[in-house]
C-alpha cells in the first residue's frame, strides 16, 4: 500500500546531501514555508522545464516567505552540474537509496509507456513552520508545476 500524505499529515523529516555534499534537514529549512517537490531525474527534458519554472517562481515564492527544494536520486555532484547548466536557484538535495521520496508516497508504481513500474512519482508538497502538509500534489506535470504550486499559497 502506497503512502499518499494529506493536508494536515506532519511531513516526514529528511537529512539529505545538497549539491555542496553539506547535509540539510528539514527542520533546519522551517523557519520559512517549504515547496519540497520530487522529480526523477537532473537533466532531462520534463525535469528541467520542472527546475527552470520552479527557479523562474523564487523570488515570488520567496515574497510569500517560501523555500523551493527539489529532491531526486541524483549524486550532489549531478545537481552541481544540473544547477550550473541550467542557472537554477533552487535547492536540490539528493535521496540516493529513494527512503525519503518512499516516505513522501513520491516513490512506488507508476504508468510509464503504458507499462507499470517502479520510480520516482513526480510530486510536491507544500510544508507549513509547524511542519504540517498544506498542500499535496501527485502525479504532477512537469509544465506549469511551478505555478500551480505557486498558486495554492
Amino acid at each position: 500500500m502506497q503512502i499518499k500524505l494529506q493536508k494536515g499529515d506532519k511531513a516526514p523529516d529528511f537529512r539529505l546531501k545538497n549539491a555542496d555534499e553539506i547535509e540539510i534537514a528539514l527542520k533546519d529549512l522551517l523557519t520559512k514555508r517549504v515547496v519540497v517537490y520530487f522529480y526523477p531525474k537532473d537533466n532531462t527534458p520534463g525535469c528541467t522545464t520542472q527546475a527552470e519554472e520552479f527557479s523562474a517562481l523564487v523570488e515570488s515564492f520567496a515574497a510569500k516567505d517560501t523555500i523551493i527544494v527539489g529532491i531526486s536520486p541524483d549524486t550532489p555532484q549531478s545537481h552541481r552540474n544540473f544547477i550550473a547548466k541550467k542557472s537554477l536557484k533552487i535547492l536540490l538535495l539528493s535521496d540516493p537509496d529513494k527512503s525519503v521520496a518512499t516516505r513522501y508516497g513520491a516513490y512506488g508504481k507508476k504508468m510509464m509507456y503504458g507499462k507499470e513500474v517502479q520510480g520516482i512519482i513526480r510530486s510536491a508538497f507544500v510544508i507549513e513552520r509547524d511542519g504540517s502538509i498544506s498542500q499535496s500534489f501527485y502525479n504532477v506535470r512537469a509544465k506549469g508545476n511551478a505555478q500551480k504550486v505557486f498558486e495554492s499559497l
